[in-house]
Order: C-alpha cells, then structure tokens, then sequence
C-alpha cells in the first residue's frame, strides 16, 4: 500500500501579504516536501485547500486501509519537510498506519490535527 502525502498548496500563514509574499506558504512547503520525498518510500500529491486554513501549513498523510492523520502548522522550511516525510515513511512502514510516539520524528509532534480510521471494505456495506 502507497502511503500518500496531500499537501495542501494554497494555505497562507498568518503573515501572509499579497505585497510581500508572490505565493502562498503551501506552494512552498509542497516545493519542500516533494524534493525531500523523491527516491523514498512515499508519494506526494499537491491539494488546492485541506479546508485546515488555522492550522496552515497543513498535509495529509494517508494510505488504504490505515489510519489517516492530518497534520498543521508547518513552517515553510526545510526541517518541517524532512520531519513530515519521515513519519509518512514511518507510516508506510506500520501496518496499521499508527506509528508509535517515541518514533515520531521531532518536527511532527505538536503538529497533529486530526485522525481518521480507515474507511470500511466494501463487503462491510
């Protein structure tokens, strides 16, 4: 199973300015995270809005048949991207989707939004 990273490419910090910022922070954090994820385990995938817009910058990290996570309030920089790839490795790893807390990368903790289960087979409808 393919464990996606949504990343949304339209959020806008609390500082954003149309006078001093040419594009939204998301463009940036997705810019970020797609470099950090080639040749890995992961997939990115770039959203217009997670409808997270307090929590921006926001991603989704998800996979059929696992827990899903949206994650929020990433800094456009570098060490936000690497953290933000390697719990989605970690995640890809678990056959659950959970990963364990002591193995959550730094840069991730603080940052979680939401959980969601897995949706239902289709022979449970």
């Amino acid at each position: 199973m393919t464990t996606w990273i949504t990343i949304c490419d339209t959020c806008k910090q609390d500082d954003w300015d149309e006078a001093t910022h040419s594009r939204p922070h998301g463009q940036d954090l997705a810019d970020l995270v797609e470099a950090q994820a080639e040749g890995r385990d992961v997939r990115t995938r770039r959203v217009s809005c997670l409808m997270g817009c307090k929590h921006g910058c926001n991603v989704a990290i998800q996979a059929s048949g696992k827990l899903a996570y949206t994650l929020g309030r990433f800094a456009p920089e570098q060490d936000a991207a690497e953290a933000i790839v390697d719990y989605a490795e970690l995640h890809a790893q678990s056959t659950s989707g959970q990963v364990p807390f002591k193995q959550w990368p730094q840069g991730v903790k603080g940052h979680f939004v939401t959980r969601h289960p897995p949706l239902p087979s289709d022979d449970q409808d």
